[in-house]
């Protein structure tokens, strides 16, 4: 969550101040100036490019077109120098690339998501003390807001656009909640920040994989999320879950839905930094799958620096199974199709932990973005399967 930050600037000739919001950890632009409905993209575009943030006044409806059209903007700009066509940054150049060179072209990409981000991040809306929008035709986000940030208090802010308009998607997704089919279509309802089981293939993974012993008394689920892993196993006749997190988000997060999918009997919500204390004969772990830096709190479940969760699950895991335990390591490869990471680390990390593979279970990928061909990552997504290693310690 962000921190109290205060953004400061001038209107009307009179100096004037906020509260600071941005749960992507942005700080506030020193430069501020406002625009209304009489602010052309052109001059929009480039005011942000130089650095200073647009503080809009005017009509809510003509502030998203703005956003609309400075994205055109921003999408539209050519490559930068180094980084190439579309088509050779996406490695389809026809030469075989190296490791080295793909995750150059990742590093790539991702400096450029940044920059697309901190441009149309710099189109700011204001949020009175109620959680409401004070510009003409802006709908009601109130309870969205509540839902990300908490109850009102009284103090007004100001935030990027952006950012509201993914406060308000991720209040439908959590009021709608996801279909899981391995829950028999029940859905999970992510909170804000949490990510959402979208990707209902590492999810099935864990709904067929054979029980070790045929039953489980107790299971860890480590770094749990919206629990769906959690309930899932208890949906499978685990005895008692333990579900840990770290963020108070997740946390939350978990214990509602296990309310609502009725597991909340069997389901064990704590906060811990991996592992609870003890041993359980299953231990579950999906942890983020890119050894990159995160840039926003939903990333978090995704991007991890130097592979941190991966490799402190692997190396605590033996001394939390009870004997002839499993521990359940859900991991994509695509890590190593962008050349962050190889085969022969991972096999490393996994011995030296004092462990050895007793089986695994691949799946492809099924969500869009492994089929469309204009993602600059389209390459290394095609090839990528997720795959659920059934971990056991060497000497069991």
């Amino acid at each position: 969550m962000s921190e109290r930050q205060t953004l400061h600037w001038t209107e009307d000739g009179t100096e004037r101040s906020a509260r600071w919001r941005s749960e992507n950890g942005a700080r506030p632009p020193a430069r501020v100036a406002v625009a209304d409905d009489r602010t052309r993209a052109a001059d929009a575009y480039k005011l942000m490019c130089e650095g200073t943030a647009l503080l809009y006044r005017g009509d809510h409806r003509n502030a998203r077109q703005l956003l609309a059209a400075l994205t055109r903007r921003v999408d539209g700009k050519p490559r930068t120098a180094g980084g190439g066509s579309r088509t050779a940054d996406a490695g389809q150049s026809g030469a075989p690339e190296s490791p080295e060179e793909r995750a150059a072209r990742f590093h790539r990409h991702r400096a450029r998501q940044a920059q697309r981000a901190r441009v149309l991040g710099m189109l700011l809306v204001p949020l009175d003390g109620a959680h409401a929008v004070p510009l003409r035709r802006a709908p009601s986000v109130a309870d969205a807001c509540a839902a990300a940030y908490g109850p009102p208090d009284g103090t007004p802010s100001v935030l990027p656009l952006r950012e509201l308009l993914g406060v308000i998607g991720a209040y439908e997704w959590q009021r709608k909640g996801v279909p899981v089919p391995a829950l028999d279509g029940d859905h999970v309802h992510p909170a804000y920040g949490v990510f959402s089981p979208v990707r209902g293939e590492y999810v099935d993974l864990v709904a067929h994989a054979p029980l070790p012993g045929g039953a489980v008394p107790l299971a860890y689920d480590v770094g749990t999320g919206t629990g769906v892993l959690a309930a899932v196993l208890a949906r499978r006749g685990t005895g008692r879950v333990v579900a840990t997190d770290t963020d108070p988000r997740a946390l939350a997060c978990a214990r509602a839905n296990a309310e609502r999918l009725g597991v909340a009997d069997r389901v064990e919500v704590r906060e811990a930094d991996l592992f609870p204390a003890g041993r359980a004969p299953l231990v579950v772990c999906n942890p983020p799958w890119v050894p990159a830096k995160p840039t926003s709190a939903v990333e978090h479940a995704v991007y991890d620096p130097g592979s941190r969760m991966l490799r402190g699950f692997l190396a605590g895991l033996a001394d939390h199974l009870t004997p002839g335990g499993e521990g359940w390591l859900v991991l994509s490869d695509l890590a190593e199709h962008l050349g962050l990471r190889t085969r022969a680390e991972l096999d490393g990390w996994i011995g030296s932990a004092g462990l050895r593979v007793v089986g695994r279970a691949d799946t492809a990928p099924r969500h869009p973005r492994a089929s469309d061909t204009d993602d600059p990552l389209h390459t290394a997504r095609a090839a990528e399967t997720t795959s659920l290693w059934r971990l056991a310690a060497a000497g069991a």
